[in-house]
């Protein structure tokens, strides 16, 4: 009997540990999975504008605050079984919002904003499914803490696990899940294990709180104090410095390389296992060495940030910044496991640090694009970084924070009187002059070190505004960075890295200035624009305005119209003292604001002979106006004789694959030419890639005969919906 009871009782200590690490797992799985599964399953109806994905990610984010905020607040009021009994409430009335679909009768209104529509939108299809799996992690750690297992008094083993769990999911969903499955299929499976979490709760929910009942005899400790403002201050700078690293290294790696997916996913992946490293008793390098490594690491991100090593990363430098950033996320979080409560105050501690993880991305998603007209939250983030080494002696105090404003301002003076005083505008000599006063006020300040640190940043802060960049224009939106240069006789126009359009310098006052680039007379565009179906059109749509370089195209008479997702392109375009086509050739031309497959499905009433699809960079693209539903929409909009043309230059993608599939599904003539452009004549004449649609051979014209344009014949591969593409099947 004894021997039975002894095995009765151990048996649940050996589950536990086995039951709360699958659930934490499952649970962290369908978190992250359900987040780029629902974003791809609304994307056709609110549109592929980053500012709606930065809004989705504010409205995970916030959501995720909420989950931890109501774990914290029941783990500290009700007993195991009522937690037990409430969760699983609300996972049952969860269950009532899957599949995962757009809510019935939702639809997009363009004359509201698209922010609080798209939060709405969330919050009716993903919110009450999102919010019980939020909540799970620092559930079920103060659950476990509650139990007989191994190590319950110290249960944060269970968050690696955890973000183990989210790991897996971000890797599966575009590597495994997205290229064999569409978003209804996958919504089906993600329906069902989230029906199989259930199970898992109910099972960890029990052995807590039988685990209760194994430890009700046991002396009460005494209770730990409850953490003070300065813990929690720390908890959130702890947390906040590698979730703002890592969108500022995103941003910069997007804006050196290209947009493409596993751009998004190698600093997620990395910030995860960070988690999953260090949330253990064993650490991965000892904290001597891993202090050496960090130093170095913040050198390499001060020189990428400050500009230091160049305006633009090799792969070598990009891969050295991955490496930096996994450095510092590694040793926050280690900083952060060791500052870790005990597990009475296990809930609090993750509150506070989702908040701090929020506070990041609101920094680098929001407060940046306003604040800044460069990317230099990556540089604030750093000096933020820096701080974590100092000891509890170096800590800024009000005293040393007044001191090294003072310092930093005096030695600032210099600097901001040789560039707008003396009005010197050589980079390099106010690079050194900046420099030269960061080093000054460091050595007069040396005896203080944290003040000294402070006024050294400050005079590099103040470097950023006054130092000029050399540029005509800059300026920074929701979509990217913007900037106009003076390059080789050409004004240039770059969002990030991509040049969108150029005007020769010796053109400004000419009456009708040259395209350039994809552009250039030369080219496929223009071949499309000067043929005989371009001069008879009636009426052109294009799709991506860039600098207005098309509109020197327009015949007298015609009716043009622009669509553009963002202002600031627009505004650029229409500045004259910037770029001339515009205001030269199509100055009453309107421009439609917003996502453009949105604008044209409210645009009933509008035939194209001629729709230009010009919106894809050269590194990126947005599959939602690629799709089968996207052109049955643009042939919808053109005249029965009307020509469909997509321009698809890109670095990375081979676009007229999904486009030929469409074609062939619908009937339509396709035809392709790939222009090798000859820069050794004419440095404004680039290559460019152009697909041709009709509804018909004779609507061609002249085009279907000029050899220039081969047919483009379907490759065979699955057809590109809603709720199906891939990106992945179309790398070049």
């Amino acid at each position: 009997m004894h021997a039975t009871d002894t095995d009765s009782a151990a048996r649940p200590g050996v589950l536990a540990p086995v039951v709360f690490t699958g659930t934490i797992f499952l649970s962290a799985s369908l978190l992250f999975f359900v987040q780029p599964l629902f974003a791809k399953i609304v994307l056709p109806q609110i549109g592929g504008a980053p500012a709606v994905w930065t809004t989705a990610m504010l409205f995970f984010q916030t959501v995720l605050i909420g989950g931890y905020l109501y774990a914290h607040v029941v783990a500290r009021h009700l007993p195991v079984r009522a937690q037990l009994a409430l969760h699983l409430l609300l996972w049952g009335g969860a269950l009532a919002f899957l599949p995962l679909a757009i809510p019935e009768g939702w639809q997009y209104d363009a004359a509201r904003p698209a922010v609080w529509q798209t939060l709405m939108l969330f919050g009716l299809g993903v919110g009450v499914p999102f919010a019980v799996l939020s909540a799970n992690a620092p559930l079920l750690q103060s659950w476990y803490a509650r139990s007989d297992g191994p190590s319950a008094e110290d249960p944060y083993f269970l968050y690696g696990a955890s973000n183990l769990g989210s790991l897996v999911a971000l890797l599966a969903f575009p590597l495994v899940a997205e290229p064999l499955f569409g978003a209804a299929e996958i919504g089906r499976g993600w329906a069902a294990g989230f029906a199989l979490l259930g199970v898992f709760l109910l099972s960890s929910g029990l052995l807590a709180a039988r685990g209760r009942d194994f430890v009700t005899h046991a002396e009460p400790a005494a209770p730990e104090a409850r953490p003070g403002p300065a813990a929690i201050g720390r908890w959130v700078l702890l947390a906040f410095v590698p979730s703002s690293m890592m969108l500022a290294v995103t941003t910069k790696i997007s804006t050196d390389i290209g947009a493409i997916p596993l751009v998004w996913v190698i600093p997620l992946a990395l910030y995860l296992l960070s988690f999953v490293l260090t949330f253990t008793r064993r650490s991965l390098l000892p904290p001597g060495v891993l202090r050496i490594a960090y130093l170095g690491a913040l050198g390499w991100l001060g020189a990428v940030f400050t500009g230091l090593a160049g305006a633009h990363l090799e792969l070598w430098g990009v891969g050295a910044l991955i490496v930096s950033f996994f450095i510092v996320a590694l040793f926050a979080h280690q900083k952060l496991y060791a500052a870790r409560p005990s597990g009475a105050h296990l809930t609090l501690f993750y509150l506070v640090m989702s908040v701090g993880g929020a506070l990041g991305g609101l920094f680098n998603s929001v407060l940046a694009p306003i604040i800044f007209n460069s990317l230099a939250e990556g540089g604030v983030t750093t000096l933020l970084a820096a701080t974590l080494v100092l000891s509890a002696q170096m800590r800024l105090t009000r005293a040393l924070i007044r001191k090294g404003l003072i310092g930093g301002a005096l030695a600032a003076l210099p600097l901001i009187l040789a560039a707008r005083a003396v009005q010197i505008d050589d980079w390099l000599t106010l690079k050194l002059i900046m420099f030269a006063m960061a080093a000054f006020a460091a050595i007069a300040l040396r005896t203080t070190l944290p003040a000294a640190a402070l006024a050294a940043g400050l005079v590099m802060v103040s470097g950023t505004y006054v130092i000029p960049d050399g540029d005509s224009f800059r300026d920074r939106s929701f979509f990217g960075t913007h900037r106009v240069t003076d390059e080789d006789g050409m004004r240039h126009y770059a969002n990030g890295t991509t040049i969108h359009g150029a005007e020769r310098l010796t053109d400004y006052g000419a009456p009708r200035p040259e395209p350039l680039f994809y552009y250039h007379p030369n080219g496929p565009m223009a071949q499309v624009l000067t043929s005989e179906p371009g001069q008879m059109a009636g009426r052109v749509g294009i799709v991506g305005l860039g600098v207005g370089a098309l509109s020197c195209y327009r015949q007298d008479g015609q009716e043009w119209h622009f669509y553009e997702i963002d202002r600031v392109v627009d505004e650029i375009a229409r500045n004259s003292e910037l770029f001339t086509f515009m205001s030269n050739c199509a100055s009453d031309a309107p421009t439609h604001l917003g996502d453009a497959r949105m604008v044209l499905a409210g645009q009933e009433g509008l035939r194209f002979d001629i729709l230009i699809i010009d919106a894809y960079g050269s590194d990126a693209v947005p599959m939602h106006l690629t799709t089968h539903e996207a052109m049955q929409l643009y042939l919808d909009r053109l005249s029965p004789d009307g020509l469909l043309v997509y321009h698809i230059s890109n670095r990375y993608y081979a676009i007229q694959r999904p486009l030929s599939r469409s074609a062939e599904a619908l009937g339509l003539q396709a035809r392709i030419q790939t222009y090798q452009g000859n820069t050794e004549i004419d440095p404004g004449d680039t290559a460019s890639r152009v697909v041709l649609i009709s509804r018909s051979e004779a609507a061609l014209g002249p085009l279907a005969r000029d050899g220039r344009w081969q047919p483009l014949p379907s490759d065979g591969g699955r057809i590109w919906t809603d709720d199906f593409a891939n990106l992945l099947t179309i790398l070049e």
